[in-house]
């Protein structure tokens, strides 16, 4: 596993590569747009995504999806809106038996599909990983100290991709769920804009606490109801990366919702960003997949409301607030076999 090819040229798949070189393995960038992949490997930098940071010179960059073919691990790490239209226009040139490990963070839209459950569809019969965790991209490529989850179901291959990508500072935890992974983060995006409205209408730190710690209730219900594991829920990819993204202006879901609860309209906040916010194109996908197994998502779906229907912020509040008191958890909620 010396040749890994990143899948994706925004500051995460950049640092992502630059933690693979740190590993001492070679680290090709995959770039949709040609001028990035060229800027790359002739400045060394990423002036778009990641300015002012120098990359180590050794990372080749390239717009040629063929280049990829003889890689030993593949990370998918695009906008996770785009992932299965990359996907497949890669798929006549990924190896069958090299793993792929997927960095993006979502729901898919049209589907209501996990990431996994995209490349599966795209790229049938490839062994699938998936990298969570609370990571800040800029500080990943500075080297600055993280840990991340490492989520797959065949532990032997888990194994051998934590020793391929780990360092002294960037620091793979192993798991064997990856939907438990999946979950925490693609809700965590879709809670960080509601605590950025609740920063944006200074509605205090009390109303925030409580805005992350019912999210994480919400989590862990649609969790569960999809088999995955409590422990991964509570563990990097899922309270991990809540804390992380609800509670620092760097997140671009955060500082999204910031801007909103402060008034500004959704398609003016969008169009000054080069960056995706994953949560906005989540929110309605995870309240539909919230809906088919009969969860409830009280936080998430007033999100999905304000960004996909326009509803009224204060109204939307509003109706949070007069919801009926309830228990906030039983003792004998109901667990998955392998953690009882």
């Amino acid at each position: 596993m010396e040749r890994i090819a990143v899948v994706g040229a925004g500051a995460w798949g950049t640092a992502l590569a630059m933690v693979l070189r740190r590993a001492g393995r070679e680290a090709l960038i995959w770039a949709r747009t040609p001028d990035i992949a060229e800027t790359i490997n002739r400045q060394h930098q990423n002036p778009l995504y990641l300015p002012d940071l120098p990359l180590d010179p050794a990372i080749r960059a390239t717009a040629d999806p063929a280049a990829v073919a003889d890689s030993d691990i593949v990370l998918l790490v695009t906008p996770a809106q785009h992932l299965r239209a990359v996907a497949g226009a890669l798929a006549p040139h990924l190896p069958e038996t090299s793993p792929l490990v997927i960095g993006a963070k979502g729901v898919e839209q049209q589907t209501g599909m996990l990431m996994t459950e995209v490349v599966a569809a795209a790229l049938p019969g490839r062994p699938l990983a998936v990298l969570s965790g609370p990571t800040f991209a800029a500080e990943v490529a500075r080297g600055l100290p993280t840990a991340v989850t490492l989520a797959c179901a065949e532990p032997i291959l888990g194994a051998s991709l934590v020793q391929a990508m780990g360092t002294a500072t960037f620091r793979p935890y192993l798991s064997d769920d990856p939907v438990g992974a999946e979950i925490g983060g693609a809700v965590k995006n879709v809670l960080a804009i509601a605590c950025g409205i609740c920063i944006g209408r200074r509605l205090g730190d009390n109303a925030r606490a409580a805005l992350m710690t019912r999210g994480l209730a919400e989590i862990m219900r649609l969790g569960l109801a999809r088999g995955a594991a409590l422990a991964t829920l509570m563990g990097l990819s899922g309270l991990g990366d809540l804390t992380l993204t609800c509670n620092n202006r760097q997140s671009r879901n955060m500082s999204l919702g910031i801007a909103l609860g402060e008034g500004r309209r959704l398609a003016n906040i969008l169009a000054e960003r080069r960056s995706v916010a994953e949560g906005v194109f989540s929110a309605g996908a995870v309240v539909d997949l919230a809906g088919r197994f009969g969860v409830e998502m009280p936080i998430s779906a007033a999100v999905d409301a304000i960004v996909n229907r326009a509803a009224d912020i204060d109204t939307t509040i509003a109706g949070l607030l007069e919801r009926p008191f309830t228990q906030e958890a039983s003792r004998h909620l109901a667990l998955p076999p392998r953690i009882r």
